[in-house]
């Protein structure tokens, strides 16, 4: 299948969505959250090569890190968006493989990125990254939720990756604070599913963690191909879902599949 190339943005600001293979999840735990935001954090800090400072990679504007996704607002500065994603897919893949003895990829080859060209367009991004927790059913509030930028714009004084102050500027805090915490009709997102029909992502995580004495379910790629297929047939017999089960392990969703056609 053809590629096509990516819509060029006129003002250097994209959306950008980096997604786990096969959706399966690039946070464990909250050591991981913080990894992501301090190598997220480097693509938006001045440059030092041989003595002369370089402009930053980026700037970013808003994020939000969900279990196995990831939403950014950002404007390219010094090079392509393109180049700054593989640096932080590679730099974050090499943390996550190094402490759970992951082995392949960690990202989708190819993250999703559209151009935001209007005001109009970036105040409904604002509101829809910072939105996805609440969508997705995993916090009560945005301003609950531990791994998006919106404590920055609470807290303005103390915002240590994004560039607020374009945003700050145009639309006073007071107002966007009642565009971006209240709920929003309409909003879907991205291809994500599940959250509500299945056990709980926490709890088939800590059965078969316990059940394997393992950190990662990630690890279970690992594992020979019958001990593997017994796992997962246990799993969906506990009521976990193929999608789910394929966001959590990074199998792909066709092997879940079969299991589940074979065992019913």
């Amino acid at each position: 299948m053809t590629r096509h190339s990516r819509k060029h943005s006129e003002t250097g600001v994209y959306h950008i969505m980096l997604r786990g293979i096969n959706r399966q999840d690039i946070f464990e735990d909250e050591e991981d959250y913080i990894t992501f935001i301090g190598k997220l954090k480097t693509l938006t800090e001045p440059i030092n090569d041989v003595g002369e400072s370089i402009p930053p990679y980026c700037a970013i504007y808003a994020y939000c890190l969900m279990t196995n996704h990831v939403h950014l607002l950002l404007r390219q500065l010094t090079e392509p968006v393109s180049k700054s994603m593989q640096r932080l897919g590679v730099s974050y893949s090499r943390h996550y493989n190094k402490k759970y003895g992951h082995t392949g990829h960690l990202f989708q080859d190819r993250f999703k990125s559209e151009p935001v060209v209007d005001i109009t367009y970036f105040i409904k991004l604002l509101q829809y990254i910072h939105q996805n927790p609440v969508a997705a059913g995993i916090s009560d509030k945005v301003q609950d939720y531990k791994w998006s930028s919106w404590h920055e714009y609470e807290d303005s004084k103390h915002h240590d990756l994004c560039d607020i102050r374009p945003v700050i500027d145009r639309i006073p805090l007071d107002e966007l604070r009642e565009l971006v915490c209240n709920p929003v009709e309409g909003y879907i997102l991205d291809d994500e599913e599940e959250y509500w029909i299945h056990k709980k992502d926490r709890e088939i995580k800590d059965a078969i963690c316990r059940r394997l004495n393992i950190k990662s379910l990630a690890e279970i790629q690992n594992m020979n191909k019958e001990m593997r297929n017994i796992i997962l047939v246990e799993a969906l017999e506990q009521g976990a879902g193929i999608r789910q089960l394929a966001r959590l392990t990074g199998i792909s969703y066709g092997i879940i599949y079969r299991l589940k056609q074979q065992n019913h």
